[in-house]
């Protein structure tokens, strides 16, 4: 794959977990099911979906290894991010993290499921 024009960044600086980046655009389907699971789960799970879904293919897929590292790791930063914003506001702020988190959770699982790699931005790295 060509180094992307508008960051110069290549395939591998976008794998931070060590996954090896995808030979061509067409990944395995299976491949690209699982790891679009692993953000879908994240909806109505939080981060026991993509914790589920990473631990049963990790060792088989590159792919879901990585995705479901960066689903886990983005569910887990929201969860701390409305415990932090919930208890000063109330929890008035809640609705603005969880809105903010389905739409990033919904453009996560379209670049997956096209079998691209997706980074969640505001995301802490906890799991590698």
């Amino acid at each position: 794959m060509d180094p992307l024009p508008s960051s110069g960044l290549t395939p591998e600086s976008q794998t931070p977990y060590g996954a090896e980046p995808p030979t061509s655009i067409e990944q395995n389907k299976e491949a690209r099911t699982m790891g679009m699971l692993c953000h879908l789960l994240g909806i109505p799970l939080g981060f026991v979906g993509p914790l589920i879904s990473w631990l049963i293919k990790k060792d088989e897929m590159p792919f879901v290894n990585d995705q479901g590292k960066e689903s886990l790791n983005f569910q887990l930063s929201v969860l701390i991010a409305v415990l932090i914003v919930g208890v000063p506001t109330c929890g008035f702020g809640v609705p603005i993290v969880g809105i903010a988190a389905l739409v990033f959770c919904i453009m996560a699982t379209v670049k997956a499921n096209n079998g691209e790699y997706y980074r969640y931005p505001l995301t802490l790295r906890m799991v590698k």
